[in-house]
């Protein structure tokens, strides 16, 4: 019997409730993300960390691959064509693209003030200034905000027409995404815009990186769309 050597670790640790996260993934490097308890909501944006002019394009992502929301096989194309991230396996089956992310206004008319006075570091906190926050570390700002993911979150479309809410992931469900380029990853724990609950109680996730290899020529997320084939042509001669 042969036996795996699992990949070495590089960082296991929790993401709390309303808390906020950025990392550079190293080509190659996964992340996974785990719904602890289950109802997690985890916003994201992702950049290209040798040039964070480039960074994650929604509407290519979606039309190259025929697709409306993220899981295995999936990947995330840069405003350049090239894949910054692959979804090399979900447990969870969906992750949402369109829905965006809440701003502080948001948060006060749904939650109330939940304000640092009253609640010290339970205060409740936004995507938008979470993320924000992330991005000064980086020299980056409101302008180079854009369409975010939502991991852990389905979302349909109501007999008008409108996005709608569905649901969050069970206890257990985890997603894992593979870095193509070397990618500055940004994570907001807030609720998500459309979460019907009325209490401010996000969920906690744990976030862990492996070491790893970039996709290969037989690669599942390279074979899934012709289209990906081409991403990871462009992506490779970055590094050529």
């Amino acid at each position: 019997m042969t036996l795996v050597t699992p990949p070495p670790v590089i960082l296991d640790e929790p993401l709390r409730g309303g808390q906020m996260w950025s990392r550079v993934l190293r080509r190659g490097q996964v992340l996974t993300l785990t719904d602890v308890e289950g109802g997690a909501s985890v916003a994201a944006l992702f950049y290209n960390a040798d040039d964070k002019t480039e960074r994650y394009n929604m509407p290519d992502t979606l039309k190259a691959q025929h697709i409306a929301r993220l899981t295995t096989g999936c990947v995330l194309y840069s405003d350049m064509g090239r894949v910054l991230c692959s979804v090399v396996a979900d447990s969870v089956g969906w992750h949402d693209t369109l829905s965006g992310h809440g701003r502080a206004e948001h948060v006060q008319q749904k939650f109330g003030a939940g304000s640092y006075q009253a609640l010290r570091n339970d205060f409740y906190r936004n995507t938008r200034d979470n993320f924000l926050i992330e991005l000064g570390k980086y020299e980056l700002g409101k302008r180079d905000l854009g369409p975010n993911v939502n991991f852990f979150v389905k979302v349909g479309i109501d007999e008008q027409g409108n996005i709608a809410w569905q649901k969050n992931s069970a206890a257990g469900g985890f997603v894992e995404l593979r870095a193509e380029l070397n990618t500055l990853v940004v994570l907001s724990n807030t609720p998500h815009p459309l979460d019907p609950s009325p209490s401010y109680a996000p969920k906690p996730v744990r976030l862990r990186v492996t070491q790893g290899e970039p996709a290969g020529p037989s690669d599942p997320c390279r074979l899934s769309r012709p289209e990906n084939a081409r991403g990871f042509a462009l992506t490779e001669a970055y590094f050529s």
